[in-house]
């Protein structure tokens, strides 16, 4: 359907009169008239009957007139989806808890009139493709998995080494300490239900796993953190890994509990090294939008840098 003729009847039904309606298109009446005709014949019904003081619609062109006017709305919205500047900013955060989804809030309290999106795809594969297809902007990943290297086309930055520690609950036997090295987590039981095989993510605690000895369980259905934190909380067995900026943060070891407040949780710093898990920006090298390039230089001037010493992350994440 040829949307002019759609927009003519709009304006035609709004103005009454096809003089009036040409004169706000800027064509002739004629042309007008010419669209109203196609558009008749395309549909096979009659769309106005003229009168005395102008142009009337038919019973055919009242019930075409809803439709109508949300086809060009619809037009609207798709040309603006892909006009620079005109659509929100479209950021993958992979969870509304994590590290990524506080740097966007931070970008959103510098840059409030900037609209945003927010999405939480799965893995780098997902949110690689949706980059190269325009679906988002950007995402925030590990950068990469072993022996899959990124596209030539996807330009990355990294934004922050963020450090784990242990999560326990009050019954567990290093539930007590300030800190903890790597080594005296030899023996331990860390159980991350939410491990998923070929995923960045998989690939970061797989390298951990081997270079320190640790024991990781990810075992088990994954019902999300809530039932996570109820686990950890009644199973004096069991600890977890938890990202230092994971939301909301809980207080270092011995500090009154918050979240959840009856469970007596613990949150213990991991030194000696300290693992990091790096988080990067991802975009595609064409993307034009100008909100990309500011999220690029807030991030550039807020987030914290990488490679620190005492630090580790595994050798295949690219230094950005």
């Amino acid at each position: 359907m040829d949307l002019e003729t759609v927009r003519t009847f709009v304006a035609v039904t709004d103005a009454g009169q096809f003089q009036e309606a040409a004169a706000e298109l800027a064509v002739t009446q004629q042309a007008v008239s010419k669209r109203i005709a196609a558009l008749e014949r395309n549909l096979g019904v009659r769309l106005f009957t003229r009168t005395t003081r102008g142009a009337g619609l038919t019973i055919d062109g009242q019930a075409f007139l809803p439709h109508a006017r949300e086809l060009l709305r619809v037009a609207e919205r798709a040309v603006a989806s892909v006009r620079t500047g005109s659509r929100p900013l479209r950021v993958d955060v992979i969870a509304s808890r994590g590290a990524a989804s506080g740097l966007m809030r931070g970008f959103h309290r510098a840059h409030p009139e900037t609209e945003l999106d927010v999405v939480w795809l799965f893995d780098i594969e997902t949110a690689v493709a949706a980059i190269r297809s325009g679906e988002i902007d950007a995402s925030f990943r590990a950068v990469a998995v072993p022996g899959r290297p990124l596209p030539e086309d996807i330009e990355f930055m990294r934004v922050l080494d963020e450090p784990l520690q242990l999560l326990t609950g009050p019954g567990h036997a290093l539930a007590g300490a300030r800190s903890v090295t790597v080594a005296q987590l030899a023996g331990h039981r860390i159980w991350m239900p939410g491990i998923v095989p070929g995923t960045e993510w998989a690939a970061y605690y797989d390298d951990l796993v081997a270079e320190f000895g640790l024991t990781i369980e990810a075992t088990g259905p994954n019902f999300g953190s809530d039932a996570l934190l109820d686990t950890i909380a009644d199973t004096p067995a069991l600890a977890t890994f938890m990202g230092e900026h994971t939301l909301p943060q809980l207080p270092l070891g011995g500090a009154p509990d918050v979240w959840p407040a009856d469970h007596g949780l613990r949150r213990i710093p991991v030194t000696d090294p300290t693992p990091v898990y790096p988080h990067s920006l991802l975009w595609h090298r064409d993307n034009p939008h100008p909100a990309l390039a500011e999220l690029r230089a807030h991030l550039a001037a807020t987030a914290a840098g990488h490679g620190a010493a005492g630090t580790w992350a595994p050798g295949w994440v690219l230094p950005g």
